[in-house]
């Protein structure tokens, strides 16, 4: 099924582009000229997540940000299974659609593993990485292996996709970042029925069954990319990707690494500091 949605051109005023993939229709957008930059988002999230930071650097960069398949304005293709590697394998397609070539991966949340799997097999058409609150490698910490096992239970599953719980609870509610009604709207809208939301039901089980994939991750992309320039903007208050744990585990994998820490970010922290991320990015890849 596609999303019959527009979003408001004063909140995402990009121009929507499409790629067919092998396993469905893939919504993306591509902004500006120059160097090229990636972007990735995460669960429960879109594109729309990096609106103010592609505005902020189209007018230097080349920007592209995509919806992976059952998020956003792309395809929710019957057959499709929504794991971390099947995302992964859709990326390069496109990456390899536009022949990028010397571009920034940027990643957040599962964005991180997606966009440096699809990158760690064109290491050499990898210009530098960004990284904002994520991991590429397995996920250990109690908290977030409990939070797997119970958001895959039955009864947990039946409310993200009755109720939007992802989005509602965890993207909007208490602990959210603050966002006009219109803004709220755009990530409710993308999630507008049952079926829209069945790769939303998917990310959770993923902390535990993507393991495989993130230890080869964890191999991989410091040998493959670890002396790309990097680049780490980290929301300091995230519960999900903890500072104390993952700050160090960049450091050990990346031979060229700047850290940014924003001290009143959470984890969404493109909606929390959208202007320190955009200047970060510039000064890092100038």
């Amino acid at each position: 099924m596609m999303i019959d949605f527009v979003p408001d051109e004063s909140l995402y005023p990009f121009e929507s582009r499409w790629f067919d993939a092998s396993a469905g229709r893939l919504h993306y957008i591509d902004e500006g000229s120059g160097p090229a930059l990636l972007f990735c988002h995460g669960s429960p999230t879109w594109s729309f997540l990096y609106r103010r930071i592609v505005t902020g650097l189209r007018d230097r960069y080349r920007c592209i940000a995509v919806d992976h398949l059952g998020f956003g304005l792309s395809e929710r293709p019957r057959g499709f299974g929504y794991t971390i590697a099947e995302h992964t394998a859709v990326l390069g397609e496109l990456i390899d659609h536009l022949q990028l070539d010397g571009f920034v991966v940027v990643g957040h949340d599962w964005g991180g593993p997606i966009g440096l799997g699809a990158a760690s097999t064109r290491a050499a058409r990898v210009r530098g990485i960004v990284l904002g609150n994520t991991a590429f490698w397995p996920i250990e910490p109690s908290a977030n292996r409990a939070f797997s096992v119970i958001m895959s239970s039955r009864p947990m599953r039946r409310r993200i996709l009755e109720q939007n719980l992802l989005v509602e609870q965890f993207l909007l509610g208490r602990l959210g970042p603050s966002l006009t009604e219109a803004e709220a709207d755009h990530y409710r809208m993308v999630q507008p029925t049952r079926e829209a939301r069945c790769g939303l039901t998917v990310m959770p089980h993923e902390i535990r069954a993507a393991r495989p994939l993130l230890e080869r991750l964890a191999r991989d992309v410091p040998a493959l990319l670890g002396d790309k320039p990097t680049l780490a903007v980290w929301g300091m208050k995230d519960m999900v990707f903890r500072p104390r744990a993952c700050i160090p585990r960049l450091h050990a994998s990346f031979t060229d690494l700047d850290v940014v820490e924003l001290p009143r970010a959470r984890h969404f922290l493109q909606e929390d500091a959208p202007d320190e991320i955009t200047s970060a990015i510039a000064r890092r890849f100038p």
